[in-house]
């Protein structure tokens, strides 16, 4: 694990990156959701800096920050620009300097698999990037998505241009990209897009060049199904997972889609699921907990585009899960500030548990009962959890309980 002992050169780079590989302590906030665009939202976001900092979160998840031809920003054409429908590069400055007033780190939404043409070249396509910043041209794009670049290393991006990372040009000019986010704007943390896009050693490359705190890697494969039914074991759709975190070198951490699929199926009265076959969490962060982002919901799956959503009756299930078991736990920012006050309490008492009982993302588990209607665990041997309907508490007078709500429970030592 190469670049993890080295702590960077910039202003920006304060945190060491093995200590939060190594400590596990963190929390993220995705802090956006598929209609943020529409809402002035770097001022939005600066107003509820203090609350998210006092709620525990170490990592704030921002919507793309470049320029993009679609408002979400994930369609970017000019990477230097800062105004996008977000707000102004000087809004996303002061918000990013009242984040770091209040220690928590901005993690950047990196779009770098596919990159929206200015003008057309080769094949009639808007292949070439004429008059913006990194004005290549159509030998940036792959030539199975209309360029005169190589093959893709990875998956198809359908209707944009798709980035060669295999030629070298390409690769020195995201390098540079991505160090300037880092060291000139002051993003910590990265967030890659559209991970299946390309080889996982071109990312490799990325993160040991711009060495940011902490990353995170979209590695959205489909689980395992028999037509609408979600097989119990995923060992196949895990193992795919850290096979690219692998390919990392090991640098980035992977959301756990995993987890999330299973999750919201257990929670509809199958929590058998939530042991695998050698008794473990059944996701990613049953194998390796270092390297498993746990969420229940994203401006993907969730939100206005609710791809793949989570059973909305049962959102508090789900996070007295992520948030009490191993794995790098993230809140999505709907549930936070759009359903309620109450959520919001009871999401930042989970998280105050997480840091009294010094949960991290490689504590130890012993899960008690996987049954259809209950769900029980120890964890840490400092906490004890249950889901579901079914009646459980744990043994022995040194538990209290810490907090409840519909169809969960927590206690600790």
């Amino acid at each position: 694990m190469g670049y993890l002992n080295n702590e960077g050169n910039g202003n920006n780079q304060q945190t060491d990156p093995a200590a939060v590989i190594r400590n596990g302590k963190e929390i993220l906030f995705q802090a956006f959701n598929w209609e943020s665009h529409k809402h002035d939202w770097w001022r939005n976001l600066e107003k509820k800096i203090f609350d998210i900092s006092k709620s525990g979160f170490t990592s704030v998840w921002l919507p793309p920050a470049t320029h993009s031809f679609a408002p979400q920003g994930y369609v970017p054409q000019n990477l230097y620009s800062l105004n996008s429908s977000y707000g102004s590069e000087h809004l996303l400055k002061a918000l990013l300097n009242k984040m770091k007033q209040f220690k928590v780190r901005a993690m950047a939404d990196i779009v770098i698999n596919h990159r929206c043409g200015t003008t057309k070249g080769f094949n009639g396509m808007y292949n070439r990037f004429d008059g913006i910043p990194l004005p290549w041209d159509e030998r940036a794009v792959t030539s199975c998505s209309g360029g005169r670049g190589n093959k893709s290393t990875g998956d198809n991006f359908d209707g944009f241009p798709n980035i060669d990372h295999s030629q070298s040009f390409v690769r020195k000019d995201i390098t540079d990209w991505l160090r300037w986010m880092c060291y000139n704007v002051g993003f910590q943390d990265f967030r890659f897009d559209f991970a299946k896009g390309y080889s996982s050693k071109y990312m490799k490359e990325y993160i040991e060049a711009a060495k940011p705190v902490f990353s995170v890697g979209e590695y959205w494969d489909s689980c395992n199904y028999r037509g609408s039914y979600l097989d119990y074991n995923q060992d196949s759709h895990r193992q795919r997972i850290i096979n690219w975190i692998d390919g990392t070198g090991q640098l980035s951490s992977a959301f756990d889609f995993t987890t999330k699929g299973i999750l919201q199926e257990a929670v509809k009265g199958e929590f058998w699921r939530l042991r695998d076959s050698k008794g473990k969490p059944p996701g990613v962060m049953g194998w390796w907990p270092s390297r498993a982002v746990t969420f229940i919901e994203n401006h993907d799956t969730g939100s206005t585009q609710a791809y793949w959503p989570f059973p909305s009756n049962h959102i508090m299930e789900g996070y007295a899960y992520i948030l009490t078991h191993p794995g790098i736990p993230t809140v999505f920012y709907d549930h936070f500030y759009e359903w309620g006050n109450a959520m919001h309490d009871q999401i930042v008492k989970l998280i105050d548990i997480r840091k009294s009982q010094d949960i991290h993302s490689r504590s130890s588990i012993r899960i008690l009962e996987a049954q259809p209607n209950l769900y029980a665990a120890t964890i840490g041997d400092k906490i004890a959890m249950k889901v579901g309907d079914g009646s459980w508490c744990p043994a022995g007078k040194e538990w209290s309980l810490s907090t409840s709500g519909h169809r969960y429970a927590v206690w600790k030592k």
